[in-house]
């Protein structure tokens, strides 16, 4: 053989990866692309004998498909589907072939060497290394599990490589705009990297490598391998200060500096990152890899940390929020990547977009990574299916519990917000840099029967009991007809203090003298609380069908940290009354619901 003409660009061009680069062959698989042999002499097919050779991995074998021995328009293997075709481009007489080569749509990606044997009537044997091919997945291809109908969809979720997170507060959604970078020319070499730095890999490469046919498979391992915790890992996290030694989460702005400074550093991580920069660099490994995938916000995310489906909040006489493993995050970010999911059901009832976590919240299986959760068993309540469907369930529809706890330890259950968790799930819109709501994917409408009813049911199916009724206190259920509402008379301002006004109703028939305690405290986006700003202790007698209204401030300028100000008042405080008809006080408790965040980023 005298040369070879792997048409990269020309392959590349069909194939979507012409970004990537020109001079590589990058291809998807279950597509054909084109390579032509100059041989010495004329190419007879039906009696000379062309066969060729692709391997991945180490220790490549037909048995884990990692290996493919075939000929033309043959395949040798018997667990093989690569084949092979004179393309009409062909000039046999003079010896150049064109040969469409075409791999299986469930191939394993990654970087295949491909070998070639020639046997003619004129000359023996000949075997020869052809090239280096990297093969990825192919949303185009429709035996593809990651195949997306669409094509502004394809371009949006698979070539697009700038676009927007969400941030902020229900209240207050912002954007950011995101360089996810996934067709730089060196990226896609940092993505096969991170596959083969998985521990998976590195405890069995054939069987790893093997996998890799799988987006299942994939989405989980890239899922683990964008955050630190268990390997070698790209970001490392950090909620609070100091961020010394790296960079501050809310500096960058690109995945394609944090990809390339985790691969110049020999795998070391890149410090730091929070939800959003989790979700963001994984959106560009997916894409760079083929699976379609978009960024996600969920706006009042819980975190459940016993898989009962609700959020514990605890409080003391004071209001203050004492330690608890359960919390609800300002939001939350991740990423739905599209994917066929034949291990959960033989028809499509779970294919589509799953949602697929790199954030390290909580262990699948032993290992910080979250998803594939398949949005439609979301939405559904099948909180027993895989992967970590519950988890994400209440992350998006769990509810909120408050518990009164008493100086002797013993708690009771004071209220349930069924409706707070989980508001303005977004994503970028389609073209156009705009936010486009989803809640809707995700559960049916807040006050609806059918929301309670797949509640109901995704705590049946679920691995945990809630609570029981009868630990609400009985004496709770004789509620005071006071009606609350508090009004932010100003836009935070850094350096400024929030002035608030708080009014009370009295809607009962008699006078009331409360006792109101107003607790304002710093919580951290993922609901924990820093500390405690302010409290303030207001004594008022209401008559009856009249109201109170008073003006206080919360001073910002003594935050040093981005934290969200969560009012937090009137909760299981003592209201004092005195009844007409009696000569006692009597003291109840009596809770009302926190009416609203603030969130406010400040200097640091």
């Amino acid at each position: 053989m005298l040369a070879i003409d792997l048409n990269c660009e020309k392959n590349n061009r069909a194939h979507n990866t012409i970004d990537i680069s020109a001079s590589r062959l990058i291809v998807r698989r279950g597509q054909s692309f084109l390579v032509r042999l100059e041989l010495r002499g004329p190419f007879r097919p039906t009696t000379d004998v062309l066969e060729l050779t692709v391997e991945t991995g180490p220790k490549p074998s037909e048995r884990l498909g990692t290996r493919s021995v075939f000929r033309l328009s043959a395949s040798l293997g018997n667990d093989s589907s690569w084949m092979a075709e004179v393309h009409r481009d062909s000039n046999l007489p003079a010896g150049s072939v064109t040969l469409g080569i075409t791999s299986p749509a469930n191939a394993p990606v990654g970087e295949y060497r491909l070998s070639l044997s020639v046997k003619t009537s004129t000359t023996a044997v000949t075997g020869r290394s052809l090239c280096k091919l990297i093969l990825l997945f192919n949303p185009w291809c429709q035996e593809d599990w990651v195949y997306l109908p669409k094509q502004e969809e394809r371009q949006e979720y698979v070539m697009t490589e700038h676009g927007l997170v969400f941030i902020g507060g229900s209240r207050s959604i912002s954007s950011m705009a995101w360089d996810f970078g996934q067709f730089e020319p060196d990226i896609v070499d940092i993505c096969l990297k991170m596959l083969d730095m998985n521990p998976k890999c590195l405890r069995n490469p054939p069987e790893d490598f093997s996998a890799r046919c799988n987006p299942i498979y994939v989405s989980r391992v890239v899922s683990a391998m964008v955050n630190t915790n268990d390997d070698k890992g790209v970001v490392a996290g950090r909620w609070s200060e100091p961020y010394a030694g790296g960079e501050r989460p809310t500096s960058w702005h690109g995945s394609v500096d944090i990809l390339r400074r985790w691969y110049q550093s020999n795998c070391n991580p890149v410090k730091y990152g929070q939800c959003w920069v989790f979700a963001s660099v994984m959106c560009t490994v997916l894409r760079c890899l083929g699976i379609p995938c978009r960024v996600i916000t969920n706006f009042g995310s819980a975190h459940d940390t016993d898989k009962n489906l609700t959020i514990d909040k605890y409080y003391s006489d004071y209001g203050i929020c004492p330690e608890s493993n359960d919390s609800v995050w300002n939001f939350h970010v991740w990423v739905e990547a599209w994917m066929k999911r034949p291990d959960l059901s033989r028809d499509s009832l779970y294919d589509g977009w799953q949602v697929v976590d790199a954030t390290p919240q909580e262990t699948s299986n032993g290992v910080f990574c979250c998803g594939p959760a398949p949005v439609k068993a979301i939405l559904e309540g099948h909180t027993d299916l895989k992967y970590d469907v519950d988890f994400v369930f209440a992350e998006v529809n769990a509810d909120q519990v408050e518990w009164k706890v008493f100086p002797d330890g013993s708690k009771t259950r004071i209220n349930t917000d069924t409706s707070s968790v989980g508001q303005n799930i977004s994503t970028k819109a389609i073209g156009i840099d705009r936010r486009q709501d989803i809640t809707a994917n995700y559960k049916y409408a807040e006050g609806t029967e059918m929301e309670r009813i797949v509640y109901n049911q995704a705590v049946r199916r679920g691995t945990k009991p809630r609570y029981s009724d009868d630990t609400v206190d009985n004496h709770l259920q004789n509620r005071l007809d006071v009606s609350p509402s508090i009004v932010l008379l100003n836009k935070p301002v850094y350096g400024q203090d929030i002035d608030l006004k708080l009014t009370l109703k009295n809607d009962d028939r008699v006078t009331r003298t409360l006792l109101i305690r107003v607790n304002a405290q710093a919580v951290r986006i993922n609901g924990t609380i820093s500390s405690q700003i302010q409290s303030q202790l207001i004594e008022q007698m209401i008559l009856p069908n009249q109201g109170m209204l008073t003006r206080f401030s919360i001073a910002l300028f003594q935050l040093k940290q981005c934290f969200a100000i969560k009012l937090l008042w009137l909760r299981q405080h003592l209201y004092q009354y005195k009844k007409c008809s009696e000569d006692h006080t009597a003291a109840i408790p009596f809770m009302l619901k926190s009416l609203f965040n603030i969130l406010g980023f400040c200097k640091n």
